[in-house]
């Protein structure tokens, strides 16, 4: 079970960065994010991608990504918000690792993301109308895919990783303050 990888999927603001790097920790596992693979590969952002090669380019660019992050083994893989779009990469996803569907409110989104404008779905006058027509359609993609379900709303990420470890069954470290 040791090499058993772990993928978060869920919408954008829902930490799945940030408890997938505190996962990663508590159990000894290598972390990635394949939105930073992408980057690390083209040499530019996100944002670019988009700009450059439009949503379809950068979504066969994170096909490929995802396509080689689940492949491995002994992986906490933090997916795009877009991830669960393509039948392919929900296949591998589901295929090839236990899946962690982290839902967050459109608040928590909103909330989250109003700091950042490396988002490029994100860069319009109403955000929430924007969160509220992607969560309608990506919510029964990412349950599809879904091992688990956890809600993220007022949950720090710390909480959220160690409730991922105690349903896998893995021991917990103790509590460090």
């Amino acid at each position: 079970m040791g090499s058993q990888n772990i993928f978060l999927v869920g919408p954008m603001g829902a930490g799945k960065t940030t408890i997938g790097k505190r996962l990663a920790e508590l159990l000894g596992m290598e972390f990635a994010d394949s939105d930073h693979e992408i980057e690390v590969r083209t040499g530019v952002d996100i944002a670019y991608i988009f700009e450059k090669e439009g949503e379809a380019g950068f979504r066969k660019r994170e096909q490929q990504a995802i396509a080689d992050l689940t492949a491995r083994g002994g992986l906490v893989l933090a997916t795009g918000g877009g991830a669960v779009l393509l039948q392919e990469n929900r296949e591998h996803l589901a295929a090839r690792g236990f899946v962690v569907y982290l839902h967050a409110s459109i608040e928590q989104q909103l909330h989250r993301t109003g700091r950042t404008d490396n988002r490029p779905l994100l860069q319009v006058p109403n955000r929430r109308e924007v969160l509220e027509q992607l969560i309608a359609q990506r919510d029964p993609l990412y349950r599809e895919v879904a091992d688990l379900v956890l809600e993220t709303d007022g949950r720090n990420a710390k909480q959220l990783a160690r409730a991922i470890v105690q349903h896998l069954g893995h021991p917990l470290p103790p509590e460090t303050h």
